[in-house]
Formats: C-alpha cells, sequence, structure tokens
C-alpha cells in the first residue's frame, strides 16, 4: 500500500481529463508518475467515453471511468454521474486537468479528499484546496505542464515526475490486426508508412495538393506501403478523392479500415512510421514509439503539443519559418509549409527510420 511520509496510507487517485484523444494521451504521463511515486496506489482516469477504450488494459490505469455524450449533454444526467463515482470510491488525491465548472463537482462530492488538485481558476478557490498556475510558462510542453499538477504532493512524497506516455497493444490484438493487413495486402518485409492526410476539423489540415506530391516523393524515393488513416465518412472520402487523384497508385493503400480506436493503435504498432496532419493519430505514433513527422497548422503550438525532444517525433510549423505577425492570414501562414520545406524534414527522418525499404 502506498504510503505519505507520515505514514498515512495512499489508497486511490482520481485524474479528470475528458477531452480528445490527443489530450488524453498526454495525460497517461500524470497516471504513470502517480504510479511510480506512490506504488501500489489505485489510479483512475476519467475520459469521455469514446476515446476510453484506448486505455483498458493499460498498467497505470485501474479503471477508466467513461462519461457517454448522453452523461455529458444532460445536466442532472451528469451530476448524477459525478456523485455516483465519487460515493463509489473515497479518493485520497484528486487531479482535476481541466478545472472547469463542471469537473469541480468531483471535489464538491468529495470534500474529505486531501489533494483537491486543479489548474488556477478564479473560481475554483473554495473546491481545490491546491491550485496550480501550470499555464503560465510559455516554454513548457503540455505534458510538462500536466505534471506541474503534482507539485503539492511534494509536501507527502518524494515525486517522480516522469514525461514518458505510452500506450499498450494486447499481443493478441496486434496478431490479429496483423493478419488483417496482410489479408489486404501489405507485406511486412517492406517499410509500412502511417499518413493522416485529411483532419477532423475543417480547415486544419493542410493543402491537399502538397501533401500529394510529398507522397509522391515519398512512393519515387522510399517505395513504401502507405495507408491512408481516416475516422468518419468526410475524411475517408478525402482520402478516396487523393487516391483516385494520385491514379490508385499501388503503393497507397485507402482500405484499410480502423474502426475504432483500439483498431487504430494495434494498426499503428504495427507501421515503421507516421506522417501528416498534427492530431490524435500522431500523439497515439509517439505514445507507441513510432516516429513520427507531422504537419501544424498556424493556430496550434508546436512547442506545445509536440513534447519531449527526442529525434523520433519532429514536425513543422510556421513558426519554424516565420514569427507570428498580425498582419499576416492565416491562410498566409499556413503557405509558408511548402513541400520542399516539409519533403526535407520527412526525408531526413525516413533515411534513419525507413531506409531499408529505399529501393
Amino acid at each position: 500500500m502506498a504510503r505519505s511520509r507520515d505514514d498515512q496510507p495512499l489508497r486511490h487517485a482520481l485524474v479528470i481529463r475528458f477531452r480528445r484523444v490527443g489530450d488524453s494521451v498526454l495525460g497517461v504521463a500524470v497516471c504513470t508518475s502517480l504510479k511510480r511515486t506512490f506504488p501500489g496506489i489505485r489510479v483512475d482516469y476519467v475520459l469521455n467515453a469514446a476515446i476510453a477504450p484506448l486505455y483498458e488494459g493499460h498498467p497505470d490505469i485501474d479503471r477508466v471511468i467513461p462519461f457517454t455524450d448522453d452523461d455529458n449533454r444532460h445536466a442532472l444526467r451528469y451530476i448524477a454521474r459525478v456523485h455516483r463515482v465519487m460515493r463509489r470510491t473515497r479518493y485520497d488525491i484528486i487531479i482535476d486537468m481541466r478545472a472547469t465548472v463542471r469537473t469541480l463537482l468531483f471535489s464538491l462530492f468529495s470534500l474529505h479528499t486531501p489533494f483537491r488538485i486543479g489548474t488556477r481558476k478564479a473560481y475554483s478557490r473554495l473546491l481545490h484546496n491546491y491550485r496550480v498556475a501550470d499555464r503560465t510558462d510559455p516554454a513548457r510542453d503540455m505534458v510538462q505542464r500536466d505534471l506541474m499538477l503534482l507539485q503539492p504532493l511534494e509536501r507527502i512524497a518524494n515525486v517522480i515526475y516522469d514525461p514518458c506516455f505510452r500506450l499498450h497493444v494486447p499481443d493478441e490484438e496486434r496478431r490479429a490486426y496483423r493478419a488483417y493487413m496482410e489479408r489486404c495486402g501489405i507485406d511486412f518485409t517492406r517499410p509500412i508508412v502511417l499518413a493522416a492526410v485529411a483532419t477532423r476539423i475543417v480547415g486544419k489540415g493542410w493543402d491537399m495538393e502538397r501533401m500529394q506530391a510529398v507522397l509522391r516523393r515519398m512512393i519515387d524515393t522510399y517505395h513504401p506501403q502507405i495507408i491512408l488513416n481516416y475516422s468518419g465518412d468526410r475524411e475517408r472520402a478525402l482520402c478516396l478523392s487523393l487516391y483516385e487523384r494520385m491514379g490508385r497508385d499501388a503503393h497507397l493503400f485507402p482500405s484499410i479500415e480502423a474502426a475504432t480506436l483500439r483498431d487504430l493503435r494495434a494498426l499503428t504498432s504495427l507501421c515503421h512510421f507516421f506522417f501528416g496532419n498534427e492530431g490524435g493519430p500522431r500523439h497515439i505514433a509517439q505514445a507507441l514509439d513510432i516516429p513520427a513527422y507531422a504537419i501544424y497548422p498556424p493556430d496550434v503550438s508546436k512547442r506545445l503539443w509536440l513534447p519531449g525532444s527526442s529525434p523520433r517525433f519532429r514536425g513543422i510549423s510556421p513558426d519554424d519559418i516565420a514569427p507570428p505577425s498580425p498582419k499576416a492570414t492565416r491562410a498566409e501562414r499556413f503557405d509558408l509549409l511548402t513541400v520542399d520545406r516539409v519533403w526535407q524534414g520527412v526525408h531526413e527522418m525516413m533515411k534513419q527510420y525507413v531506409a531499408f525499404g529505399r529501393g
């Protein structure tokens, strides 16, 4: 049983994340750090139900607590759901990574919890007894900001801040998805690239003609098998359109479907390289230690959303080329990411990580 410095038992910690895939993947570092700091503690992770399956069986997460769209949409239902969660388990630590009016309810229903920690907000004073100013340092990436929420625990322990965020794929799921990929024509003796050419949010993705030009250079230079990743009908249509414009090139695989996030997790783990738009799939790639090169739109900070300094995970942002200017439009900023600039970064990485398939 985990204990504090004064020998008090610490049995349960609750980490509240919700949000999208990328946010939740990066938040795993908090769960891992809690496990390493307090051996034997049980860590529960609050997430939106759509992304919860991604964390089933994770060694640093003992229980995933999913909230459905209906839970989140209806106020009374949401309040009742939070109340049931907090009545079920007596938590010693609450880490509220969002500190919204809604997430404060977890602390309201658990005022006996000695550590109710959250991002510093003006309205959280009465319910969070430890409020951390984790958003003030622009030099910190998102994982570093998340880990700052553990600082109040230094009162009772030597906190181990572990910036690693990992996902785990059960062997049976990986074997099953590999067999599916082989049935779809994938040859595992050749390099496999997962390409996120479309985005969930309209306007977030890089220009498709430029994306097509980079994929063409990739094919001509390294001859990889490129799986076009998509989620939903809109992204699927964009991928199929790209496939048609590229003459149904045999190097492209637009029909290997990851119907669930667990499928996407298995698929990503079986690829050698990730390329494409910044988003949840890129975070999954990094969490699985798959080398990745991402394209960041003008309104998404690479410094914030590309955590760590590993050469295995790189990207390009308009900020790398010219500092933000109020005179430049979003489109003008995005135009700074030319085919040559993106290809230079992709080419450098592929030489190192997938060159075995060259020629």
